[in-house]
């Protein structure tokens, strides 16, 4: 039995020892390359600029039309662009949109890769690390991400609609605004809507991430394919900004109302206020939900190009880092 074992000095064959000298697989070091935060930030911030930039004009209508008393119809808001266009000039249609990118970028930088981390932290909590979430945590990284970005960059997106429903005269560029609004209204202005704003975001940013994230994962199953083509990809992501949008729109009318009370004449000091004062005087439908058909062209499609410009930036990181032109 001795020799069945051990060879004639003892030792083990040289098979066995080897086989015993493996790390168990579960112990194994994973060598393949990971992206880090700052990739994550650089690819979020890219594809929030890329989709603002592409329907700011559309972006700019819709936020007059929320914080005014006109009726929104298709033909006004196209009119409006018009008039917009024939008075001030082709890039007047994206006046406020440098604002726009400060906040943006920030936001969408934060709101993707904090939707990284919160992925693999909830992952690793369930039991699913590098797998896909169950649809609780999917939803829940969504709405964390979301949340996270939007406490973070407030004050730009309060500066950002400011200067998207006054004139050039008024505010001259982005420190100019929050110079006149700290002077005139109180550093706390800058954080008016901030409630109604969190409220919003939490179903929001859970539903969209979730839609996108549970497509991405049917799609896997269904093809066998481990990522999805560009424009399906626009897809999975205009379907997830469609029911995002729909379900927290009334949420984002009341915090536009807010922010630029300053500058209308109106007063909201509450989101149930608010909320009442947009009923009493306009409607349900033609208040709480105005401009919703707007956002129902421009929604999906800044969703879509958002997510796709991510994942494929994302995937063309990765692949250099890969290949050994990044070293972490």
């Amino acid at each position: 039995m001795a020799h069945s074992v051990h060879d004639h000095q003892g030792r083990l064959p040289v098979a066995q020892a080897a086989v015993l000298t493996l790390p168990a697989p579960s112990q194994a070091k994973d060598l393949r390359p990971r992206l880090t935060a700052l990739d994550s930030l650089l690819c979020g911030a890219f594809a929030g600029a890329v989709a603002k930039t592409v329907i700011a004009p559309l972006d700019r209508t819709k936020i007059i039309f929320q914080v005014s008393s006109k009726r929104f119809s298709a033909q006004e808001a196209f009119r409006l662009i018009y008039c917009t266009y024939v008075k001030d000039g082709l890039l007047s249609l994206w006046r406020g949109n440098s604002a726009t990118m400060v906040r943006v970028m920030p936001y969408a930088a934060i709101q993707f890769c904090s939707h990284e981390q919160y992925k693999r932290q909830l992952g690793s909590y369930y039991g699913y690390q590098g797998k896909a979430l169950p649809p609780f945590p999917r939803f829940l990284a969504g709405s964390l991400a979301g949340t996270t970005a939007a406490m973070l960059t407030y004050p730009l997106d309060t500066v950002r609609a400011r200067m998207a429903v006054t004139a050039k005269e008024m505010y001259s560029n982005i420190m100019h605004v929050f110079v006149r609004i700290s002077q005139e209204e109180g550093v706390k202005t800058l954080y008016r809507g901030f409630t109604p704003t969190i409220l919003g975001v939490i179903p929001y940013a859970g539903i969209t991430f979730f839609t996108y994230e549970t497509l991405k994962k049917l799609h896997t199953e269904k093809t066998k394919r481990s990522q999805p083509y560009p424009y399906e990809r626009l897809a999975f992501g205009a379907c997830a900004g469609l029911i995002g949008q729909s379900a927290s729109y009334p949420l984002d009318v009341v915090r536009r109302r807010m922010q630029t009370a300053g500058v209308t004449g109106s007063c909201y000091s509450t989101i149930l206020g608010t909320m009442r004062a947009i009923v009493t005087q306009e409607g349900v439908i033609r208040g709480l939900y105005k401009g919703l058909s707007m956002n129902w062209v421009k929604g999906p499609v800044a969703v879509g190009i958002s997510f796709t410009t991510f994942d494929i930036t994302h995937s063309l990181l990765l692949k250099l880092h890969q290949m050994g032109y990044f070293v972490h």
